[in-house]
């Protein structure tokens, strides 16, 4: 995983090899480089179009053939996300996980030390705690009965639950669900630095030091 930030424009681009030593080797390197400022100049919908993009003497998918032929190994160019606005990224692992995370910020805060801190916090959050969403809003509909469905399975299988009255079951899902998205959905986790604030708690904190408002809209 890569990322390129450049003004107000991000890039997060995955591109596998099938070994590490290419991944580390400074012509694939310099390749998926010039393939994320590719998507940020010329912003194609998918990999099918940037292959056709411009880079260099040719295209993407000319750049990549050369290579392949060079390095002698298959090069693949699986996925890559594109955002507009306040951005900030982290990359683990010498390249093996990247985040990206997309925030709308008011009075310029964005511009101070601290959320450069704390956008960070969030990445990095992201990559600890793998959550699936952002926040309840964006959990479908269809995910959460799916999962109470899994959980009503569940009680009527265990003798302690089986019986129980429906409303009493009823409650119970209504806490599991809570937990469920305690865990899944990114505002609501613990924040791994201080298990006393949720994510949500943070960001209504830094935004509040900072003279400003901050959401997470995506990452």
């Amino acid at each position: 995983a890569h990322i390129e930030i450049k003004g107000n424009k991000a890039v997060i681009i995955e591109v596998n090899s099938e070994t590490d030593f290419v991944a580390k080797n400074d012509s694939f390197m310099d390749f998926v480089k010039a393939c994320a400022n590719t998507i940020i100049e010329q912003n194609p919908a998918d990999v099918e179009a940037l292959m056709g993009c411009k880079m260099g003497e040719g295209t993407v998918d000319e750049a990549l053939k050369a290579l392949i032929l060079v390095i002698k190994e298959n090069i693949k160019v699986r996925r890559f996300v594109r955002y507009e606005g306040v951005c900030s990224a982290y990359v683990h692992g010498g390249g093996t996980h990247g985040i990206l995370v997309n925030f709308e910020t008011t009075n310029g805060i964005e511009a101070k030390d601290e959320f450069v801190a704390y956008g960070k916090d969030i990445a990095m959050q992201v990559a600890a705690a793998n959550p699936g969403y952002v926040d309840e809003a964006s959990v479908p509909a269809e995910v959460v009965a799916k999962e109470k469905e899994i959980m009503l399975a569940q009680m009527a299988q265990d003798p302690k639950t089986a019986n129980k009255p429906e409303a009493v079951k009823v409650k119970m899902i209504e806490g599991k669900i809570k937990k469920f998205f305690k865990e899944n959905c990114l505002v609501d986790q613990e924040f791994v630095k201080d298990g006393d604030l949720s994510v949500a708690q943070y960001t209504a904190k830094v935004a509040k030091d900072l003279g400003g408002e901050i959401k997470i809209v995506k990452f």
